[in-house]
């Protein structure tokens, strides 16, 4: 059913993404998907890297540690941006397309009053790609 799933990442928080982790590595073993692991910087160094190679490698590992703990494929797509916090949503629906994503299984907090204003990343990125969206709650 599904041949390629693009997951966001925040390596600054990984805790908060095991779920929705657990479910797209879950997913990949059921259908024999890959999984494109996607992540954010800025060409300035960062709490995380010093410029955006130093990123794309921690991102790299990333992959391959979820690779070996799911037993899936797996790869590490990163998207530059000079303002990752304004233009994250930007970016991840553009990575839908550069990875060849199927589906996006990315986790996201439960709604509050601020979301009826301002729309999460979850509900943005579901609400305007073109494929499937699962949004996994923790």
């Amino acid at each position: 059913m599904f041949k390629r799933i693009m997951v966001p990442v925040d390596l600054a928080h990984p805790d908060t993404q095991a779920h929705a982790l657990r479910v797209a590595g879950d997913l990949a073993s059921h259908y024999a998907a890959a999984v494109a692991y996607v992540s954010v910087t800025a060409e300035t160094p960062g709490k995380l890297a010093h410029n955006p190679t130093e990123f794309r490698e921690k991102l790299a590992a990333f992959a391959a540690a979820e690779a070996e703990s799911h037993g899936i494929a797996t790869d590490a797509h990163t998207e530059i941006s000079h303002d990752p916090t304004t233009d994250l949503d930007a970016c991840l629906l553009r990575a839908v397309e550069a990875t060849g994503a199927d589906l996006v299984v990315m986790a996201s907090h439960i709604p509050g009053l601020a979301d009826y204003i301002w729309p999460s990343n979850g509900g943005k990125i579901a609400g305007h790609a073109k494929v499937s969206v699962m949004v996994v709650r923790d």
